[in-house]
């Protein structure tokens, strides 16, 4: 029967993207056009869909345009620009566009409107160092930080502190322009100013808190970045700041209306939903836990009867020790497969939304209760792989990963575990 689950399991993860494709969702979210200029400027994995979006949905005029994307998330546009750069580290093709969207919110009037298109990865994509720093700065500080175990929350309070746009000092550059962001959210709780790092809305984090983060795993920083967070010149903008009163947020997708939109397929299927919403943590620890919820549910119909769905979103850390391909997705499977041991009638999938797992070429992987034995045969040990962090390795040995290419859209990661009837 894992040839139906594993179909299924692939039905199930397209129905969440599709969910918060923005070419679908942006079009009812656009505000009036301005008696003034309209720009629009954009940053994130999902930022060139978005501006198709815009631009096949827009009322009036667009005067300007510039968006940034990861490589390989482009779409052609016709009155905005859309440039690529690097994901999860930024690069100069990321910065030199950063620079440009930044100068474009110079001189800009009351009657001007900021269109802003604001998703997942806009944080690395969209980069200018801070005074006194260079773009290698903020290169090692983000290697560091993939690395070290923190979430994005923490992660991107670094970020916003190094940064000169990002902590919502973009929206106070536009003033007093008119500011509004249509965000896709790809994290817990969808903060707007931990998303992309929050350009255009106020930071209350403070350096003190960045400083925190660095000291709590332990990054050794460069001497410049240090020097940064400990000047006061650093702090961003904060709530109540005037410059950002203007400037107001919608947002178009989320993880919980991706979590529904999985949830129907599912049961559409025939399998109950049990959503467990977005979680964090070691993804190897979040491995056990739906683990635990799994056998559960096999052996006792606890929380529910078989035929059963969980389903969980959110952002999964991995503490990187090993030298294999990973991928946090495929860290959590590797991790699930051990602790089910090929526990029957289970099967797993688990993607991140934005197609692209860390930095591999695949959005996830599957896993079938045979998985384990059928990676013996082929000499792979699925505890030795865990414990160099090749995930990757495993499943693509398998032949089980899930490749979508670059979705164009990021509301974070998608995990299903599919429960069935002993003996169906």
């Amino acid at each position: 029967m894992s040839g139906k689950q594993t179909d299924l399991l692939r039905q199930i993860f397209t129905a969440a993207i599709t969910a918060v494709d923005p070419l679908r969702v942006l079009k009812d979210h656009l505000p009036e056009p301005p008696k003034g200029r309209t720009i629009v400027l954009g940053a994130g994995k999902a930022a060139a869909a978005m501006a198709k979006a815009v631009e096949e949905n827009w009322r009036g005029r667009i005067d300007d345009g510039l968006v940034v994307t990861r490589y390989g998330h482009g779409l052609p546009c016709r009155h905005i620009e859309v440039v690529e750069a690097a994901h999860p580290v930024p690069d100069a093709k990321g910065q030199e566009a950063a620079q440009r969207i930044l100068a474009k919110v110079q001189g800009l009037t009351a009657d001007d409107l900021v269109l802003c298109l604001i998703s997942g990865g806009g944080s690395a994509i969209m980069t200018i160092p801070g005074a006194g720093l260079t773009l290698a700065d903020k290169q090692a500080v983000n290697k560091a930080l993939l690395k070290s175990g923190a979430n994005i929350a923490e992660m991107n309070c670094v970020r916003k502190h190094l940064s000169a746009i990002k902590g919502g000092r973009l929206a106070a550059a536009a003033f007093p322009a008119r500011v509004v962001s249509l965000l896709i959210s790809d994290v817990p709780g969808d903060d707007p100013s931990v998303i992309a790092s929050g350009p255009t809305v106020a930071d209350p984090t403070t350096r003190e808190d960045a400083l925190a983060v660095l000291k709590k795993y332990r990054i050794e920083a460069p001497a410049a970045v240090l020097d940064r967070l400990n000047d006061p010149a650093c702090e961003t903008p904060k709530p109540g700041d005037p410059r950002l009163a203007l400037s107001e947020t919608r947002m178009l997708g989320t993880p919980q209306k991706a979590l529904e939109a999985a949830a129907a397929a599912a049961n559409a299927a025939g399998y109950t939903p049990l959503i467990l919403g977005d979680l964090e943590g070691e993804a190897r620890d979040v491995a056990l836990v739906h683990a635990g919820i799994a056998r559960q549910v096999a052996r006792h119909g606890q929380p529910g009867a078989a035929p059963l769905a969980l389903i969980s979103g959110g952002e999964t850390t991995v503490t990187v020790r090993g030298q294999g391909r990973g991928g946090r997705n495929a860290e959590f499977l590797l991790a699930l497969a051990v602790a089910l041991d090929g526990h029957p009638g289970i099967h797993a999938a688990a993607g991140d939304t934005d197609g692209i797992d860390g930095t591999e070429d695949n959005a996830g992987a599957l896993l079938t209760p045979d998985s384990i034995a059928r990676a013996a045969i082929k000499g792979l040990s699925a505890k030795a792989m865990l414990a160099n962090n090749d995930g990757y390795g495993f499943f693509a040995g398998l032949g089980d990963l899930i490749v979508t290419g670059p979705t164009r859209t990021n509301i974070n990661d998608i995990r299903i575990i599919l429960i069935d009837k002993a003996g169906s």
